[in-house]
């Protein structure tokens, strides 16, 4: 005979209970997952911020120390450039000196015998230059050094041959004739500066170096070091009273 289970289905336990199934199993286990799922999320989340955080701690730190090495170099790039703007001062000044002992030395040697020479004086800088000019009109104004030259020449064809060989000093780009006058003989207490030639004329020339460089204060003054235009105006006004002495000397 075959045996039959009377008991009901939905009370049987063990291995011929029937399977339960139903949409609130699976909903229980998407929860799950789901709680799974944000926990790890959390945790990798948790980590990247904490990675981060170490990052800029060690970023910070490194810009600190940069900053520190930063403060201790500044002095020294102080330095250099205080440095080379004395040296750029220096070159300027160099450049800028003007070669008044081989100018006079010159003006030695072009001079002519029937020309004398009774005052001379000397400018660094441009300036103003002689009311008439070489070619008998305006003036000019002079934009480097120049020479005034205060002398006697015998005639006016003296003169123009005076002019003719001022010419021939090295530098010289133009030689002007501030003015001419013929003196009469001498007599007595009137004797004249020229002394007592008949044909003497009284002449006063400026010659012009306009292709010499001359120093710039301006430029200097508006140079970021304050210390080193003050010295370099300094001696740009020794040497332009010194150079100044030599030639009145001279």
């Amino acid at each position: 005979m075959r045996p039959v289970n009377l008991i009901p289905a939905e009370d049987r336990r063990g291995d011929q209970a029937p399977l339960r199934t139903g949409p609130l199993a699976y909903i229980l286990m998407g929860t799950l997952v789901g709680l799974l799922v944000g926990v790890a999320l959390l945790v990798l989340t948790g980590n990247e911020i904490s990675e981060r955080k170490d990052e800029v701690t060690t970023l910070k730190r490194e810009d600190a120390a940069a900053s520190a090495q930063a403060a201790r170099l500044v002095s020294y790039a102080q330095f250099r450039a205080l440095s080379e703007q004395r040296v750029a001062t220096v070159q300027s000044l160099a450049d800028s000196r003007f070669d008044w002992e081989r100018v006079l030395r010159e003006l030695s040697l072009v001079l002519p015998g029937d020309v004398s020479l009774t005052e001379l004086s000397a400018s660094g800088a441009g300036g103003e230059g002689a009311e008439g000019s070489e070619g008998g009109g305006a003036g000019f104004a002079v934009t480097g050094p120049s020479l005034t030259l205060n002398g006697c020449a015998d005639g006016y064809a003296g003169v123009a041959g005076f002019v003719t060989a001022l010419k021939d000093i090295d530098g010289v780009t133009r030689v002007g004739v501030q003015s001419t006058e013929e003196t009469a003989e001498s007599s007595g207490s009137g004797e004249s500066e020229c002394g007592g030639g008949s044909a003497t004329v009284q002449f006063t020339l400026v010659v012009a170096f306009d292709a010499a460089p001359v120093p710039t204060p301006e430029g200097e003054a508006e140079a970021p070091v304050e210390a080193a235009p003050e010295a370099a105006q300094a001696a740009s006004s020794e040497t332009s009273e010194s150079s100044g002495g030599e030639a009145e000397g001279g």
